[in-house]
């Protein structure tokens, strides 16, 4: 039980925070209610971190730490499980960095701050428990509270084609939760319908084979695309641009930086973990989609012209190299599939505030009406800069060793289709200059020709504030990696090596493979 209150408290804080806000009653009350939650979060994400490094180097190699469970629906075998490992825990710290400065962010969003921030926690509340359990119906259960607040968060307070984006964005969503509503009870029920515990079901008396290999064909494929939609799988990623295009700064860094990363980790942990066979047998198939969604998110942002499309873009590149990443199925890869939800993340949560507070002022994110920024707000100019370069991936900064350990994973798979799709995900890294480089010339440098440009002001106390945190993210993530590193692989390894037990064991008949 202790452990499932120290795990809780994820869960617990941001119920505080919708009572704390549902009784406040001025801005100022709101706003405090957030700081504190918020700062509470990411206190506590901090700290778990190093409860479990500790525990780690004090020899303790539960394949996940911290585990306790207490029975739900004990008729169904449904539980709430908890347990975290390397990369459940980086993904907290991560979503609880988001939450803290997503709050700054939205520091003067008007109107219907109250009912926005309600929203934004219900959210965040999905985030952290999707995170933290290990239970199946528990997790699909975190999901969908982490996707229904977007309809309104994108529908109430967004901009443009908000309504066409929120509708867009929930019926494909949820049209991908059918999908994997489908696979979850085909994956119980195809290992015995006795629980839905991931470590149960994965380490079943028979191994890999617990699920029979046909059922496993019939399950896998349902399960990936149903978080791959999440994770802009192409061609299901139709939604993610319109959707980021229209949300207010904080959804978009909470919706790019964290929501998006439950698909990543969804398709790990689930799809791939409980159904290896299948994905040995399969995943050259969702390889090349994933491949496709690398080259063809950052064609299209080079032709975009909306600063939200370009980015949300290069979020369905960034994205669909995780996807890449885990399907490559060794160490390596899929470190660096974890390092980039976490370094894509941060610098897409950067690069949305920046879009967010330059909108603000400016009133238009089409690129053709603004230049010369860096005279008129020099502070956000340089931050943006900054961005980009973290997003091409510039040594120093968390793009470059979350690009380079995929890359480096990828090219451990010595045969000719492996490579071929490794070297064409690789070209992303030029196309990703050139639309980088190209905007940031455009709308930073030259001649500001608007009168109205002239007289806008830089950025205050709180965004300045919260790209700073952000900045130094990226930063110590590119400049000391080491240690996220060895926490991440802790988590990746038995999954690839349980993985890797099932290749072992069935012959494959795909000739690429």
């Amino acid at each position: 039980m202790e452990n499932i209150i120290f795990l809780s408290i994820f869960v617990f804080i941001p119920l505080l925070m919708l009572l704390g806000l549902w009784a406040a009653h001025t801005i100022n009350q709101v706003r405090g209610v957030m700081v504190v939650g918020s700062t509470a979060l990411l206190i506590h994400s901090i700290y778990l971190t190093f409860r479990f490094m500790a525990e780690r180097a004090a020899g303790n190699t539960a394949e996940m730490l911290f585990h306790d469970k207490m029975e739900w629906f004990p008729s169904l075998n449904i539980c709430y499980e908890v347990g975290v490992d390397g990369i459940s825990v980086v993904m907290l710290l991560l979503s609880a960095v988001i939450v803290f400065t997503g709050t700054f962010a939205s520091w003067r969003l008007k109107p219907l701050t109250k009912e926005y921030f309600l929203w934004f926690t219900l959210l965040s509340m999905g985030v952290f428990g999707f995170f933290i359990t290990i239970d199946m119906f528990a997790m699909f259960m975190f999901y969908e509270i982490a996707l229904i607040p977007m309809y309104l968060l994108i529908g109430v307070w967004g901009s443009g084609r908000k309504e066409y984006s929120a509708m867009k964005l929930t019926l494909m969503l949820m049209g991908g939760s059918a999908f994997l509503m489908c696979g979850i009870f085909g994956i119980y029920f195809g290992a015995g319908g006795n629980t839905m515990n991931i470590l149960d079901i994965a380490h079943h008396t028979g191994g890999a084979h617990a699920i029979d290999f046909t059922q496993q064909c019939i399950w896998f494929p349902m399960t990936f695309i149903g978080f791959g939609v999440l994770g802009a799988l192409f061609p299901f990623h139709t939604w993610s641009p319109d959707g980021h295009a229209s949300a207010p700064t904080a959804v978009s860094m909470l919706h790019a930086g964290v929501l998006m990363k439950l698909g990543g980790y969804g398709c790990f942990r689930i799809a791939m973990f409980l159904l290896p066979d299948a994905a040995n047998e399969l995943g050259w198939i969702f390889l090349i989609l994933t491949g496709i969604s690398v080259v063809y998110g950052a064609f299209s942002a080079c032709v975009q012209t909306d600063l939200k499309y370009i980015n949300a873009y290069s979020s369905v590149s960034h994205c669909g190299l995780v996807l890449f990443a885990i399907l490559m199925m060794n160490t390596t890869s899929c470190t660096g599939a974890v390092l980039q939800m976490l370094s894509h993340g941060l610098m897409t949560a950067l690069f949305f505030a920046l879009i967010g507070f330059i909108y603000g002022r400016t009133h238009t994110r089409d690129v053709r009406e603004l230049s010369g920024l860096m005279k008129v707000m020099p502070f956000l100019a340089v931050c943006y800069v900054i961005a980009g370069l973290a997003n091409l991936g510039l040594p120093g900064l968390s793009g470059f060793i979350a690009e380079m350990t995929i890359f480096v994973g990828s090219f451990e798979n010595a045969d000719t289709f492996h490579r071929v799709l490794t070297i064409a995900a690789c070209s992303s890294i030029v196309v990703t200059a050139v639309y980088i480089l190209r905007l940031v010339g455009k709308i930073l440098y030259g001649t500001c020709t608007n009168e109205h440009h002239l007289k806008l002001t830089d950025a205050t106390w709180d965004e300045r504030f919260s790209v700073i945190c952000l900045i130094l993210a990226v930063a110590g993530l590119g400049l000391a990696p080491l240690w996220v590193s060895q926490v991440i692989t802790d988590g990746v390894a038995p999954i690839i090596n349980h993985i890797s037990e099932s290749a072992h064991q069935i012959s494959n008949s795909n000739p690429f493979m």
